[in-house]
């Protein structure tokens, strides 16, 4: 897939029916990125009805999740669960045990994802349009060198709001340094400036997700690692550069 333009969505997932997806949609090139769309679809029929009307079937694409759309499983946590808990537990970046009793809807949404013509992965070289699970709590740690994750989640209301615009400026300064390609539109000058809100908060994970993307395609899978396999569950996250692993040591990825 690495041809000189492509559509990257940046997907934060609700696991259950009741809420929201955060959306995000890039329109980028190796020197130009733009943000075309920030949204919150409800429910399977208006996200898939969003993918048909923003994503056409014949685009270069890749789909950022933040969900685990790999999971066999019924109960009990994936490999990569306790692999990512091992590499990040020590920033508290280790993610929630995932099995498809507790979360069936990530595996449904990517099945119809994969009728779309996804394929399920990470390897740009083998398909043109690919979704894959991210987190960005790891990919936070690794892109801002947090000692420990933004306790933007779970949060009293004040300390959220506070975690949440300290986000919002270390993504603000990850821009200017990582992706100086990306053009700071309305869209996104809104996502960093907008007062907390569970909304914003989605769309602008979506946003993040979407950068991990962008990330993973601008360097043509380079500067990305895989943890876990596509049987079990896996998870994609930026690699961590020169900078970070001087200050820490970093382990190495699984599979």
């Amino acid at each position: 897939m690495l041809q000189s333009a492509v559509l990257i969505v940046g997907l934060d997932l609700a696991w259950g029916e009741r809420n929201p997806d955060g959306v995000c949609l890039l329109e980028a090139t190796a020197s130009h990125a733009k943000v075309r769309a920030s949204e919150l679809p409800a429910h399977d029929v208006g996200l898939l009805e969003w993918f048909d009307r923003e994503v056409p079937c014949d685009a270069d694409a890749i789909v950022m999740v933040d969900a685990p759309i790999v999971c066999p499983n019924l109960t009990g946590a994936r490999p990569v669960d306790r692999e990512m808990h091992r590499v990040f537990g020590r920033y508290h970046a280790g993610c929630h045990s995932a099995n498809l009793t507790k979360c069936p809807r990530p595996v449904r949404v990517a099945a119809r994802l994969v009728e779309r013509s996804f394929a399920i992965g990470w390897n740009l070289e083998t398909a043109r349009r690919l979704v894959a699970e991210v987190y960005p709590h790891p990919a936070m740690v690794r892109f801002f060198g947090l000692d420990r994750i933004l306790k933007y989640k779970r949060s009293p209301v004040a300390n959220k709001r506070l975690e949440f615009r300290r986000y919002q400026r270390l993504l603000g300064e990850c821009i200017s340094a990582r992706f100086p390609q990306l053009e700071r539109g309305e869209l996104v000058s809104e996502l960093l400036h907008s007062e907390w809100s569970k909304a914003v908060e989605d769309r602008l994970d979506a946003f993040f997700c979407a950068l991990i993307g962008y990330h993973h395609w601008l360097y043509h899978g380079q500067r990305s690692e895989v943890f876990g396999d596509k049987a079990t569950g896996f998870i994609l996250v930026p690699a961590a550069d020169d900078e970070n692993k001087s200050r820490r040591a970093c382990a190495t990825p699984a599979g």
